[in-house]
């Protein structure tokens, strides 16, 4: 039995049950939807992802923000009172000023409870990027790693996960800033689908572009031995399109890739990307792009 609770954020897109059975404590994001705050648990108790994503194609408006520090600290006090120490993994701090809340909740924290450690770690990834790591680091933390072993497992691995993206809906990255108004009309009216990376300090940037949807996961393909895919679990992350995470686990399959894990992308990260969106997720040896 360790001695020390891993912490994630609901940014990690993992299912509930999962992230319940691999013993991860889950801070939920806030969102707001047409004017109206919901918590983004992972069961989506409060709101469904699909009525999320519906509200969006409709034309409703989202946005998100940070946890506080003083959240952080109420989640992590009963497991410090109990004499346990925190992992946590944060959403990446080049999405969200949350990690810098966390370093603020974790000096507190062990000024507050002295003997107890608190180690947060800017995991430069998002949504099952989040997820991926947290599986990783539940594994490690199973097979006997120690607080201090797992956080320098963690940072070993941060900058081994690639994320590979397609947004579909270009107007949803108009408004994020990631691209002008006047590409995501041509590209909307022309079918191109742009493709997306989170690169090595957990910046968010396009890196390419395809033809509709099935050169984008074709794409995708490619990454697995561009960048040295490990073998081990593969993710594929969605926002509302079941059936096109099912051809490309399939595509996957056929590849050899069979260790898949298949989700949702949350309404945190939702909110940003827009519906249609797919990603894939995998460890591989190869750096991640420099998109900075």
């Amino acid at each position: 039995m360790s001695n020390y609770e891993i912490f994630v954020d609901s940014t990690t897109d993992l299912a509930a049950d999962m992230a319940e059975q691999l013993g991860l404590h889950v801070i939920p994001y806030i969102y707001t939807l047409d004017g109206k705050d919901y918590h983004n648990y992972l069961d989506y108790r409060e709101l469904s992802v699909q009525d999320f994503y519906n509200a969006l194609r409709a034309e409703k408006t989202a946005s998100t923000t940070q946890v506080t520090a003083h959240r952080y600290l109420e989640a992590w006090r009963p497991f410090l009172e109990d004499g346990k120490d925190v992992v946590y993994m944060c959403l990446s701090s080049m999405l969200s000023k949350s990690y810098e809340q966390s370093l603020l909740a974790a000096r507190e924290a062990e000024e507050s409870f002295p003997g107890r450690r608190v180690i947060a770690i800017d995991s430069k990834s998002a949504s099952l990027g989040q997820g991926l790591l947290a599986v990783m680091a539940a594994r490690a933390r199973d097979a006997g790693k120690t607080r201090d072993e797992l956080a320098a497992y963690i940072e070993g691995l941060v900058p081994k996960i690639q994320h590979w993206i397609m947004a579909d809906d270009l107007h949803h990255l108009k408004r994020g800033g990631r691209i002008s108004g006047a590409k995501a009309v041509i590209g909307t009216m022309l079918n191109v689908k742009p493709v997306l990376t989170i690169g090595t300090s957990g910046k968010l940037a396009p890196v390419s572009k395809a033809r509709g949807r099935n050169k984008a996961l074709a794409l995708f393909l490619e990454q697995l031995e561009k960048y040295k895919y490990d073998g081990g679990t593969v993710c594929i992350a969605h926002s509302d399109v079941p059936e096109l995470a099912a051809q490309f686990k399939e595509m996957l399959a056929e590849k050899g890739v069979t260790d898949v894990i298949t989700n949702e992308i949350g309404p945190v990260i939702g909110a940003h990307t827009g519906p249609g969106t797919i990603a894939l997720v995998f460890a591989g040896e190869g750096a991640r792009e420099n998109v900075d």
